[in-house]
């Protein structure tokens, strides 16, 4: 807590009631802030590919993300322009204009394409580009609409989640919880499984969800606030939770990384170590890009460190992605890394527009799917 951006410093003393995370803050991650590592230099024993690219506009605030169908590529801009892609090729199959300003999307499932706006108004379209259903929720739409069951599941920033229905968007349930005085601004989600929707809150608790009816199955901490100050005290859970199997893992800022049962929500392990990006599970090792952009592996049964690498220091790297033996991530300045599996060692890297990447790569097919800050989407194959 050297340095403190002056945007964290007015919100604390004007009594706002979160903190805006998109751009950095705490000396974390923000670039300017301190200063950010400098790339090195390595040979390449793996390399990105290009398969075609597109452009959806630019995200704005919000890190807006593609989601993928069949035969389909879905992305939307800030300023609310909903665009379906052959997903194949990347040629445009049509373009909508919503007349909203989209801070999160896009989800998809059960034939529908949802988006959700600023002023808390989540529209549902067919895959033919056709609205079905508009409803306005709580606050703002926060996270990425998902569905499973027949319900639309809806993440606001007053820390609501809304259940809807998939057949009108009529509100099937909702689970409300207060949140502290002082709270991150955030873009999580929920993460859906086996009909259970999980959701990290406020104050580094975890949350599991009947999907079904919306009520509580268990609750557990992640982390637990600490500190004499409220900005001291923020613990948030800022990202998806993660699962694999019958465990569910999830990471808070300023905090611990946790991993419990899945069913009941008993503790497994817990690590110090905090992070507003995310993390990814794949086979024995959770990988996790941490607050300050170093980039880890962990044995996922126990938590115990395999590797580190400290060479993305403050270059506000994303969350990671993992496929085959590699672990991708992006930076700020729009460079995509490839990092060998095993030991954490560069191994490809690829420039993009120079935006800044802050989502992670979606899988698809035999490679991946890229989203820029400046609306630009990349089909990539890495070997």
């Amino acid at each position: 807590m050297k340095k403190i951006p002056l945007l964290l410093i007015l919100l604390a003393m004007s009594g706002c009631g979160s903190v805006d995370m998109v751009k950095g803050w705490m000396g974390a991650t923000k670039p300017g802030t301190v200063e950010p590592a400098k790339l090195v230099e390595f040979s390449q024993t793996a390399h990105f590919t290009e398969r075609w690219h597109a452009d959806f506009g630019d995200s704005g605030a919000s890190p807006l993300q593609a989601t993928l169908t069949a035969d389909a590529v879905y992305g939307v801009s800030g300023k609310g322009v909903l665009t379906r892609l052959d997903r194949a090729t990347g040629r445009q199959i049509w373009r909508v204009d919503s007349n909203i300003g989209v801070s999160a999307g896009v989800g998809s499932g059960e034939g529908l394409v949802l988006i959700g706006s600023d002023k808390g108004e989540v529209q549902a379209f067919g895959e033919d580009g056709v609205l079905r259903w508009k409803h306005t929720v709580s606050s703002e739409v926060m996270g990425v609409p998902e569905v499973s069951g027949g319900v639309v599941v809806v993440r606001t920033g007053d820390g609501h989640i809304t259940g809807l229905s998939v057949a009108d968007g009529s509100r099937r349930w909702i689970y409300e919880r207060s949140t502290p005085a002082l709270a991150v601004r955030s873009h999580a989600g929920v993460t859906i499984r086996r009909g259970v929707a999980y959701a990290g809150f406020a104050g580094g608790k975890l949350v599991a969800l009947k999907v079904a009816d919306g009520s509580m199955m268990w609750e557990n901490s992640v982390s637990v606030p600490r500190g004499n100050t409220e900005l001291e005290r923020i613990s948030d859970i800022t990202s998806n939770p993660q699962i694999n199997d019958a465990q569910v893992c999830a990471i808070s800022f300023q905090g611990n990384l946790a991993c419990f049962e899945s069913g009941q929500g008993s503790p497994l392990w817990n690590r110090e170590i905090g992070s507003d990006k995310g993390l990814f599970i794949l086979r024995k090792h959770l990988y996790v890009s941490d607050a300050k952009g170093v980039v880890q592996a962990l044995d996922k049964d126990s938590g115990s460190t395999i590797w580190k690498n400290e060479q993305l220091l403050f270059r506000d790297t994303s969350a990671p992605y993992g496929q085959d033996g590699l672990i991708v991530v992006g930076d700020y300045e729009g460079y995509l890394h490839a990092l060998n599996r095993d030991d954490g060692r560069f191994v490809a890297r690829i420039k993009l527009d120079g935006s800044a990447l802050s989502a992670a790569p979606v899988q698809m097919d035999d490679g991946m799917l890229v989203q820029t800050r400046k609306g630009s989407v990349y089909s990539l194959t890495l070997h």
